[in-house]
């Protein structure tokens, strides 16, 4: 690295969150009991005690979303006036799908409505048939999305039509804040951030890498324990998702549909040969039904007297995740949203990234949740036995035809999933070591690599501690409260700047010339 490009970046903000989460996971480790009651403390806290605030922000987010869509801010172009989309609707689309989700949505897609099956909650509602499966459509679908799009078009905002030469929360808070986006608050909220940023992504490495290393032993026979072959996964993604990252836009997008076509192959190939298609379709529109009757419900229940814990065990927990989830994938969708006008980011989101979320759902779920109606597979009986989610799979794709071939496309698609989604988060946090970076510069190739190797050297140190992973994921619950709070800040500074750029000269002669 050149001695100029050393001093363009911002080592604190490197630095500093990696050695705090990693000072924290050594301590996990070390004293786990100990760790583990303290977290589960403060866990209980935020997610039951305070627990509303996050339903809260979620409805409120989702109005919102609404609302940029729907009002005269969704005829601003996140860029110059007259400038077009720099991708095409399906490029961009395949790589803000990708880049949001990681191969978490195979691995719940599969195995999240036996999850729900023995809840009390679900007994409260009515019959497992009637509601297993709307509660993951619901949990994956618009609230997690407007996250994701609105903090997305206030990105795009400040990068494509202010110009401004940080890419970093606080200096999306500088209309709100001032120049206090340069001082000490500044630089607690982006530490928040990236704080959060490795916390999210231990989270999601630790989901579904276990069932992608019980899949490469099953095919292969190997001998390697599941951590050895997870460790490896992990090695070999870093791989693929540092590769994309050094070269740029250009092999994310490129990843990106290479990912999205074995994702739509694999949904195809289930639908079709797993014997279940109409079940599929049937329950599938049936549970949306379901949802959109009942959406408002859903979003504010609290369960105030706690006769199931429901909100708190997952919806709670869901709009935590997703929140912290937002420090990276909206600062990567408002990038390449170029040229598009803020209610084609939002709607466009919603059709491509709900639409895409749904359909994965309705076909893994309703697939193994069809055999089970009919009798043909006791799933619920076998979690309930076992416990382990990753071996419930691998026995629901055994009951699929060419089962090996299932297996082989999965893991394929998953490692796809999780190289596009980390190259996208490698991308926004160099762009966040640097002091400065305008909106056409690129982060430096060694910046990218030493976030490539940061965001993998957590999840290999945690695979080693089970207690450790459910720890990080603890830790990613609480680290979203403060990122709420910098979230609706964000909100607050985009609406006070937009309507500032709305009375503005070239905004008003660009709209006169369309009229």
């Amino acid at each position: 690295m050149k001695p100029t490009e050393k001093k363009r970046i911002d080592w604190m903000l490197t630095l500093v969150p990696f050695i705090l989460i990693m000072g924290l996971a050594v301590l996990m480790f070390i004293f786990p009991d100990g760790s583990n009651r303290v977290i589960s403390k403060v866990r209980f806290f935020f997610g039951d005690t305070v627990g509303i605030y996050y339903l809260i922000i979620g409805v409120g987010i989702l109005i919102v979303s609404l609302f940029l869509a729907l009002s005269k801010y969704g005829s601003i172009v996140l860029g110059a006036p007259d400038e077009k989309p720099r991708y095409s609707f399906f490029e961009w689309g395949a790589m803000m799908f990708t880049c949001g989700l990681a191969a978490d949505i195979l691995f719940y897609s599969f195995s999240e409505w036996v999850m729900y099956a023995d809840s009390p909650h679900i007994t409260e509602l009515g019959s497992i048939e009637e509601w297993a499966g709307v509660f993951p459509l619901f949990h994956w679908s618009f609230i997690p999305w407007a996250f994701y799009l609105v903090l997305a078009v206030a990105f795009g905002f400040m990068l494509h039509v202010r110009k401004r030469n940080k890419q970093r929360y606080s200096e999306a808070c500088r209309p709100v804040i001032g120049k206090h986006a340069d001082g000490l608050l500044g630089r607690i909220i982006d530490l928040f951030a990236l704080f959060a940023l490795l916390a999210g992504t231990a989270t999601t490495f630790s989901v579904a890498t276990p069932l992608m290393a019980s899949i490469i032993v099953k095919l292969f026979g190997i001998a390697l324990s599941r951590t050895a072959v997870t460790i490896i996964i992990l090695l070999i993604t870093c791989a693929v998702y540092t590769y994309a990252v050094l070269h740029g836009f250009k092999g994310i997008s490129i990843l990106a549909k290479v990912c999205i076509y074995m994702f739509f192959g694999l949904l195809i190939l289930v639908l079709v040969i797993g014997g279940q298609g109409r079940f599929i379709i049937e329950n599938g529109f049936q549970s949306l039904g379901t949802m959109f009757q009942n959406f408002v419900g859903l979003s504010t229940f609290a369960d105030p007297l706690r006769t199931s814990n429901f909100p708190q065990d997952w919806t709670i927990y869901y709009w935590a995740y997703w929140m912290v989830w937002c420090i990276a994938a909206p600062f990567f969708i408002g990038n390449i949203s170029r040229g598009r006008t803020i209610r084609q980011t939002v709607l466009g989101g919603y059709i491509f990234g709900v639409g895409s979320t749904i359909v994965s759902f309705i076909i893994l779920g309703n697939y193994s949740l069809g055999l089970q109606t009919t009798g043909a597979a006791d799933f619920i009986a076998q979690y309930q036995a076992s416990g382990d989610l990753y071996g419930l799979i691998m026995n629901i794709i055994d009951t699929m035809p060419i089962a090996p071939v299932i297996l082989v496309l999965v893991l394929l698609t998953m490692i796809a999933f999780y190289a596009t989604s980390f190259d996208s988060i490698a991308y926004t946090a160099a762009s966040y070591s640097y002091k400065k970076i305008g909106e056409n510069e690129k982060p430096g190739k060694l910046i990218c690599l030493l976030w490539c190797i940061l965001l993998i050297v957590l999840p290999i140190a945690l695979v080693f501690s089970e207690s450790s992973m459910n720890n990080i994921q603890s830790v990613s619950i609480i680290s979203a409260f403060p990122i709420g709070i910098i979230m609706i800040l964000m909100i607050w500074a985009f609406f006070k700047d937009a309507r500032k750029y709305m009375k503005e000269d070239i905004f008003l002669s660009a709209k006169k010339s369309k009229d």
